[in-house]
């Protein structure tokens, strides 16, 4: 059997404002609620909703051959409750068909894998509960924030007692096998599914791309380069974010029409199946080992952790927000976790890079700031500000 994965990631970060050097001490919200409500209605019209319409169409007409994952994190779910609880009501529906697997991830889509064990698995239990809570589903796999990934993180993740996870496929660390095997890390036995990332950017980023050799990139083609890719069982994960559709890629650009084709071209012209990632770890056997003893991710060319933690500014709003884990610990209230937890969401790192060139105008891309100087100068300035009032509250307590 050779079969395609098809699994999508859904993130949208609570955004700070601009909160000045004068602010700190004066005023304790944080959260630019205008722009997140702007970005979640914008998304959600142009992607969330005729997109999931799409594959709930998709799902039924196929009557559960096409299948679809999605790993989304629990700052969009509370954003959807806040803003377009219509968006939620879809993904339930699709939740309802049997043949959508949500997957398991860190609550706030945090760097905490790498800085904090203890927050780390926090995240994720309080991310498997809202999940159950929200879709009555019991998530089995897991995807780390931007795929980030090495063999103490996969054995962290074997011990929370989940069956798989994903990350990316780095053509180093395969030595020319081929990416469409499942692995394990180094020294435990433990599923490991790998993104095709050639598969993956084509659509994700390539797909309107005037000056790219394979462009246009139809259906025809597309479905014949994964069945070129696929040896007999073996399967390719394409994995995305959700919003190339109709968000990155925009709708005139054809992204839907191809989406809308591309399960009939695979499934009755190539007798190629969908399985989704829990389905995959059971059917495949895992065909060697990943050894990833350094930290890799999907993000950009060098496929690390630099998007988030390179420049000293990077390094020390990083260090900081973290520093204060042990107060937050002792503290234990509520309201001052839940901050603690928002600030350490990876996008706030990610608009402080100075990468450069096309890197560089993603990041900018993303980034609700200026420049990466004012996204650290804002941030410093709010975990300041946090730092104060629960240090106060401490004192009067």
């Amino acid at each position: 059997m050779r079969s395609v994965t098809l699994c999508f990631q859904v993130h949208q970060p609570f955004r700070i404002k601009p909160y000045t050097f004068f602010d700190i001490g004066k005023q304790h919200s944080y959260e630019d609620e205008g722009h997140n409500k702007l970005v979640i209605n914008r998304v959600s019209d142009l992607c969330y909703l005729p997109t999931n319409k799409i594959l709930l169409q998709l799902i039924k007409k196929y009557k559960g051959q096409f299948r679809v994952a999605f790993s989304i994190s629990g700052t969009t779910i509370e954003q959807f409750k806040l803003y377009r609880p219509d968006v939620i009501d879809s993904f339930i529906a699709l939740a309802k068909t049997d043949c959508v697997e949500f997957l398991a991830e860190t609550y706030y889509h945090s760097l905490s894998s790498i800085f904090s064990a203890n927050t780390f698995i926090e995240q994720i239990e309080a991310h498997r509960k809202l999940i159950r809570s929200t879709f009555d589903y019991q998530t089995e796999v897991f995807r780390n924030t931007e795929l980030i990934h090495n063999n103490a993180i996969a054995e962290t993740i074997k011990g929370l007692g989940l069956k798989g996870m994903i990350t990316e496929g780095i053509p180093s660390l395969l030595e020319s096998q081929s990416t469409n095997n499942l692995f394990s890390p180094a020294q435990t036995s433990f599923p490991i599914i790998l993104r095709n990332c050639i598969l993956s950017d084509d659509i994700a980023f390539r797909f309107s791309d005037k000056n790219w050799k394979g462009y246009p990139l139809t259906v025809e083609k597309y479905s014949s380069w994964i069945d070129k890719s696929l040896k007999k069982n073996e399967n390719a994960t394409i994995y995305v974010d959700y919003e190339t559709f109709g968000e990155h890629q925009k709708k005139n650009s054809g992204i839907f029409t191809f989406l809308r084709k591309l399960p009939g071209m695979l499934i009755d012209t190539y007798g190629i199946e969908f399985m989704n990632p829990s389905e995959v770890i059971d059917y495949h056997e895992i065909h060697s080992v990943y050894d990833a003893h350094e930290t890799i991710s999907w993000a950009d060319v060098e496929k690390n952790l630099s998007a988030w933690h390179l420049n000293s500014m990077q390094k020390e709003a990083i260090e900081k927000i973290y520093s204060l884990e042990p107060l937050i610990r002792k503290m234990q209230i509520r309201k001052h976790t839940e901050k603690w937890n928002k600030l350490q969401t990876s996008d706030h790192f990610y608009y402080m890079s100075t990468k450069g060139m096309s890197d560089g105008e993603v990041h900018q891309y993303f980034s609700p700031f200026a420049s990466p100087h004012d996204a650290y100068l804002h941030y410093m300035n709010v975990v300041a500000d946090f730092e104060l009032e629960v240090r106060k509250k401490k004192l009067f307590s």
